[in-house]
């Protein structure tokens, strides 16, 4: 197998859309790296839903309200930050980026966003950290049936300082994503953190997805909620929540944040847009936790009209991935700027000035089933 190569480039990106960013990095990628970063599963009807699903619901502008400048700062528990705009964990920055999640992180810093830090990286957690300079950090945290890295990984994540616990819910084992089927994609490059905890354990490197899956604990329950909180004394956000039912449950085990997701269309295809169950989940949650959204965010107004249906924050991963290839620490800021540009202006012309203000804006729904 030849030498993986990924993309050394350090620049500022011009953006005049981030959609426009996808074919640009497909075009210079390794086709089944890119299948991978950029794909979901079987047909991809829910990954397409997943932005699509955005134009059930329509901001009604509002006019003469004596305001310029909209402020994006908001908090999450003690943290203040300068974006509602998050990263949302994803493995394998390496594929994109030679210096991979330590780019991403510095720039989520830089931001005064959050960076999230996948089991699955292909950097340490402590030098992740590290490149993050202060900057407040989430780790993802994909339960393995080996109990025994469980609580090593987590030891490396309260060591290095993060904010708080991802339990990654949706992804007992990997959705039947086709495009790496088709290319026959395996990893090119090692999962440091399964390296480090066992010399006789495989990296990850030449594995497929599923393979990687292999050894996921398929038996989550509630109680692996209080079990990490237990051992690590962080709060714990349950990410892949679809459900109302499912959020109070884990709310009422000891989650301190519920993430709405769908795994960005790769996990379940054929289930409803991550969008399409915000308004449900966010009326039965009540305020009672902090909610994060992701899946499908390509748009300022993406994030407003989440915000607006019941998120505090809002996560995504591709565009951030591809700033990332194109540009290094530069290019992920590029994106973040791009989107908090957007944000700016639909806030400006809905007539919000703040993040509060946008969370009680009155969105337009459509009849859509």
């Amino acid at each position: 197998m030849a030498e993986y190569q990924a993309s050394k480039d350090e620049k500022e990106l011009e953006i005049n859309d981030l959609a426009s960013l996808e074919p640009l990095v497909k075009a210079r990628m390794e086709p089944g790296a890119f299948g991978y970063i950029q794909g979901g599963a079987e047909t991809e009807w829910t990954m397409r839903e997943n932005t699509a699903a955005f134009d059930h619901a329509q901001i009604v502008p509002r006019v003469l309200r004596n305001l310029e400048n909209p402020d994006l700062h908001t908090k999450l528990w003690d943290m203040e930050l300068n974006t509602p705009m998050i990263d949302a964990p994803a493995a394998a920055h390496g594929l994109l980026h030679i210096n991979g999640e330590s780019e991403t992180a510095e720039a989520m810093a830089d931001e005064g966003s959050i960076m999230s830090i996948s089991t699955y990286a292909n950097e340490r957690v402590a030098d992740i950290a590290k490149a993050g300079h202060g900057g407040p950090q989430f780790f993802q945290l994909y339960m393995s049936n080996d109990n025994g890295f469980n609580h090593w990984i987590l030891d490396q994540a309260v060591a290095s300082g993060v904010k708080a616990i991802i339990l990654t819910a949706d992804a007992s084992l990997g959705g039947y994503r086709e495009a790496d089927v088709k290319t026959g994609f395996s990893f090119p490059l090692p999962m440091v953190n399964l390296a480090d905890y066992s010399a006789s354990d495989n990296s990850g490197e030449g594995l497929n997805i599923m393979e990687i899956y292999a050894k996921a604990k398929r038996t989550l329950s509630l109680a692996d909620i209080d079990a990490i909180a237990s051992y690590t004394k962080l709060p714990v956000i349950v990410k892949g929540i679809q459900s109302p039912d499912d959020a109070m449950l884990a709310i009422g085990a000891g989650a301190k944040g519920i993430w709405v997701s769908n795994h960005g269309g790769r996990q379940l295809d054929g289930g409803p847009a991550s969008f399409d169950v915000l308004p449900v989940i966010a009326k039965a949650v009540n305020h009672e936790v902090p909610i994060i959204f992701d899946s499908g965010i390509r748009r300022g107004e993406h994030a407003f009209k989440a915000l607006a249906s019941g998120a505090d924050l809002v996560a995504f991963a591709r565009p951030l991935f591809y700033g990332l290839n194109l540009g290094g620490v530069a290019g992920v800021r590029s994106v973040m700027q791009h989107f908090n540009h957007e944000l700016q202006i639909t806030m400006q012309l809905a007539g919000t000035k703040t993040i509060d203000e946008v969370k009680h804006n009155q969105l337009m729904w459509r009849q859509v089933y």
